[in-house]
């Protein structure tokens, strides 16, 4: 792939334009010190083009180059999963299931679960790391606004928001993740699952936050409406209005059974904002390299 740049419509056809390219791409990565086989661990192999299985010469035992994989008993071509992952790449906006549909000449419920999948990779591949340091944390409300509601006894859905910051006190590392209401235990949860123990988390005053001291963390906290609003969880919440207009200018807005797949697609994006070049090839090994995600066979 090329390097320092990012792939252009032209390299990526180069690269990946055909089934056997494809296919070489998978092996190449799953298999860097050369195939051996699962079962036995022999290296000899006859290799299956038209089902794309490797068969061992020794046991007879076959492996296809896409088990493991989000690829794995796909009915789609690899060429069309590529070319997917090269879209979904390469759209800051985020790609919606309608527009992917219509440029790869696939249904919208194929279009759909092929994205679910990606973006499972995505997380599947944040989770690896943990936050530490300096962490800031807040909850935030996603959705369509409902008269009369507001604030945290809103109907709206419901997330925490994680963003660890560097030595410069800058933006470092996202994590988003959806609750069921901003609650001691939820709260714990999220920062069990994303933070790493010794963190120090800071947060408003909000009574949900405070056991987190008791819970391996140095917390502090600090009543919002008393500080300044410009300086007090500013990075913070700034990306938590970027988070609201990617969701609502791309997908219109969403329930809440699908919303954290689209968090974590944000977050993938977010954390990657300095290598905008390798995104691509970043997507590419988190969805060859993590775990098949079998939510529903996806087909043609």
């Amino acid at each position: 792939m090329a390097k320092g740049k990012a792939m252009s419509l032209i390299e990526f056809q180069q690269a990946f334009g055909t089934e056997e390219k494809c296919a070489n791409y998978l092996v190449d990565q799953r298999w860097k010190e050369g195939f051996s086989c699962p079962k036995c661990a022999h290296t000899t192999y006859y290799y299956i083009k038209t089902r794309k299985l490797f068969e061992c010469c020794s046991c007879h035992y076959q492996t296809s180059i896409t088990a493991g994989t989000i690829l794995y008993k796909t009915k789609l071509s690899l060429t069309t999963w590529f070319w997917a992952m090269y879209l979904v790449a390469h759209d800051k906006r985020g790609k919606s299931a309608l527009s992917l549909s219509q440029i790869l000449n696939i249904n919208y419920r194929t279009a759909w679960h092929m994205l679910r999948k990606i973006r499972a990779a995505m997380k599947e591949r944040d989770s690896m790391y943990l936050l530490s340091g300096v962490v800031e944390m807040d909850d935030a409300y996603f959705g369509a606004p409902r008269k009369g509601k507001d604030g945290r006894g809103t109907s709206k859905s419901k997330a925490v928001i994680a963003l660890s910051k560097d030595a410069q006190n800058h933006p470092a590392f996202l994590r988003i993740e959806v609750i069921d209401k901003v609650s001691i235990d939820e709260i714990k949860r999220v920062a069990s699952t994303c933070v790493q123990p010794g963190s120090r988390i800071i947060s408003d005053g909000h009574t949900s936050y405070k056991p987190l001291a008791n819970s391996g963390y140095l917390h502090s906290s600090k009543a919002y409406y008393k500080e300044n609003p410009e300086t007090f969880l500013k990075m913070l919440h700034n990306i938590i209005g970027n988070a609201k207009a990617y969701i609502q200018g791309t997908y219109h807005g969403l329930g809440s059974d699908y919303l954290q797949s689209y968090f974590d697609e944000f977050c993938f994006r977010f954390n990657r904002r300095f290598y905008p070049n390798k995104i691509f090839d970043r997507l590419l090994n988190a969805c060859i390299l993590g775990s098949p995600h079998p939510f529903t066979e996806v087909s043609a």
